[in-house]
């Protein structure tokens, strides 16, 4: 498929004018674009692992375009390299190969069908909608109240982490959920504030926590790897554009040890 016709079919549920401005680099990470694609390689983040494990399954050159989640460059390109200089040494090896990365971050946790639309329905919510003051988050509501700790466990079982931390100082039923994957915890008081029974996210500081419970509220903190549903979700949405794509997904994070 021609691949300025692929990003652009993309681009109609995840613009990059979506993405936050103050901290985010999406788009064409590295490399030129080839003018047909192909053979697409998906992971969550690109690194010296995920190109080890994807030389394992096809060779690298036979690869058309990398999409991921979290931006192979997180800010500007020499300084980046200059301060990592193990994905400094992975962008030497890559310069062999000219396969072109490409990442997709806070505009597809925000686009329609993306991340957090995905983790939503992954819980088996109702009535999905954006939250108004926090366009990202998605909310929806249960077949069923259950309890607190009830629903935490199904929670954590559904979005396939083995671990969390509930923070219940709220309603013990829950009804209504909101959620944003990733490190979303400091919008839990927009959730709070349009009448969801409980937030979910992750990465939750002290003074996080201090203000979850200081305000009687219900946070979930799960691992940011909650995130990984976006390789499944991205496979969907280029098949559903071009049914010929050969899609190589690499899954290869791993949650901390629990001691």
């Amino acid at each position: 498929m021609n691949t300025k016709i692929l990003l652009k079919k993309l681009s109609k549920n995840f613009p990059k004018s979506i993405a936050k401005k103050y901290n985010d680099f999406v788009g064409l990470q590295y490399g030129k674009l080839k003018e047909e694609t192909k053979t697409i390689l998906l992971c969550l983040d690109f690194d010296s692992i995920s190109f080890n494990e994807a030389k394992k399954i096809i060779d690298f050159k036979n690869i058309d375009l990398i999409i991921t989640h979290h931006p192979f460059i997180y800010g500007t390109f020499k300084k980046v390299l200059k301060n990592d200089l193990v994905k400094a040494k992975l962008v030497k090896e890559l310069d062999e190969y000219n396969v072109p990365i490409y990442s997709y971050h806070t505009n597809f946790d925000e686009g329609n069908e993306g991340m957090n639309d995905a983790l939503a329905k992954e819980l088996g919510l109702k009535n999905i909608k954006k939250l108004n003051s926090i366009p990202m988050a998605r909310g929806g509501i249960l077949d069923k109240e259950i309890d607190i700790i009830s629903f935490a466990k199904y929670a954590k079982e559904k979005l396939n982490v083995s671990y969390g931390e509930l923070l219940n100082y709220g309603k013990k039923n829950i009804k209504s959920v909101a959620i944003i994957g990733g490190g979303g915890w400091h919008y839990y008081l927009d959730a709070k504030n349009e009448n969801y029974d409980i937030f979910i996210s992750g990465d939750i500081p002290h003074h996080g926590r201090r203000g979850v419970v200081l305000n009687e509220y219900n946070y979930l903190n799960l691992p940011h790897e909650i995130e990984r549903i976006f390789m499944k979700q991205m496979k969907n949405i280029l098949l559903n554009i071009d049914k010929n794509l050969n899609i190589i997904v690499i899954d290869h994070e791993k949650l901390p040890t629990l001691i």
